[in-house]
């Protein structure tokens, strides 16, 4: 059994076939699914869709790439959505400084109350850190006691053992798949097992087999065997690790 631990099923690009996408992901071995919001007005559908089937699990948060849709105001219905939804995670949520004109202190308002969020409500936060490394871990290092995932991470080493020792993991996807990805097969074949969990954020960062095309869960699988051939491992191996990952961090039954 596998878990995509990031995958955005609520994504219009599935709503002509997402029932067919799901029985796809099933057929490949993914069982569940953890599915991160993008901004407030998608909190409603993300909801519908993940009580079409029981594998699917929501999670509440407020993207930085949406920064423009965002109002201060919806920490508060945050606060509130995730008390009477009781998703398994906050998220996505981060800090995205490779994106032009988003402005970083308003991205940091908006990361800071939703870790404070994960504190109250004792939830993992799915993180999203892309060219912000660094700063991700200088935001968590003000809130003792989080745990979480850095998704689709893509920093250093030295980023990876911060992570790590802070009470978090990294997501791996189809990035990794790309020869091209030096560092990050790397980190991939001898990275701590126990801090790792899968990933293919569907319908974005499709694997190197797929380049150019709409990604979905199903093609977790290739991430799998892609990361267990660079560790010299049987695939049933790292999904048997991997889901364990996910579980405990989630709390999935």
């Amino acid at each position: 059994m596998l878990t995509d631990s990031h995958c955005h099923l609520d994504a219009e690009e599935f709503d002509g076939d997402r029932d067919a996408v799901i029985a796809r992901a099933r057929a490949a071995g993914v069982e569940r699914q953890v599915v991160p919001a993008i901004h407030a007005a998608s909190w409603p559908k993300l909801r519908a869709v993940c009580e079409t089937d029981d594998g699917l699990y929501p999670a509440y948060g407020l993207h930085p790439m949406y920064l423009t849709q965002h109002r201060p105001e919806h920490l508060r219905e945050l606060r509130a959505w995730i008390e009477a939804e009781k998703p398994v995670a906050v998220g996505e949520c981060g800090l995205d400084y490779f994106v032009e004109g988003l402005d970083h202190e308003e991205q940091a308002r908006y990361f800071d109350g939703q870790l404070a969020l994960a504190i109250e409500f004792d939830l993992p936060v799915i993180v999203h850190a892309r060219r912000a490394v660094d700063a991700v871990i200088a935001s968590i290092r003000h809130f003792d006691g989080l745990r979480g995932v850095v998704h689709s991470f893509s920093g250093s080493p030295e980023q990876a053992r911060q992570l790590w020792n802070l009470g978090f993991m990294v997501g791996l996807g189809g990035p990794v798949t790309y020869e091209r990805a030096n560092r990050l097969r790397k980190l991939a074949a001898s990275m701590p097992i126990e801090h790792l969990l899968l990933e293919t954020d569907a319908p974005d960062q499709p694997d190197a087999e797929a380049r150019g095309q709409r990604n979905e869960p199903a093609r977790l699988a290739i991430v799998l065997e892609t990361i267990a051939g660079l560790r010299g491992i049987a695939p049933a191996e790292l999904a048997a690790a991997t889901t364990a990952n996910a579980e405990r961090l989630f709390r999935l039954p």
